[in-house]
């Protein structure tokens, strides 16, 4: 089993779930995140006072699969959550152990 984290700007939330849902992913977790990559923040002005926005808003999105559908997954959250410009976000893609449905007690591919 893989756990994907997707980092996205928030606009493209709905456009992810969507195309998630599409391949017949059912279940997710999102966050609402704070950070910044390359593009280090922003610049606001606020009642005429500029000031530095250090950290980005931005969706962290969760999503359990069995390993042979990571790349599926992971090929539609890109395609999706494209805008082609700076901040678009990252993927990571990690092993998962075990999972475990608390409520029933089951375990891997039918906890997911």
């Amino acid at each position: 089993m893989k756990k994907i984290e997707a980092i996205i700007k928030p606009f493209k939330l709905d456009d992810v779930k969507e195309a998630l849902n599409e391949i017949g992913i059912q279940g997710m977790t999102i966050s609402e995140v704070k950070g910044y990559g390359r593009q280090k923040g922003h610049k606001e002005i606020y009642r005429g006072a500029e000031y530095v926005v250090d950290f980005i808003p931005k969706i962290k999105i969760e999503v359990i699969v069995e390993s042979d559908w990571a790349e599926r997954v992971v090929a539609k959250i890109q395609e999706s959550a494209n805008t082609g410009k700076l901040g678009d976000g990252k993927i990571f893609v990690f092993p998962i152990e075990e999972v475990i449905r608390v409520r029933t007690g089951e375990r891997g591919k039918e906890a997911i």
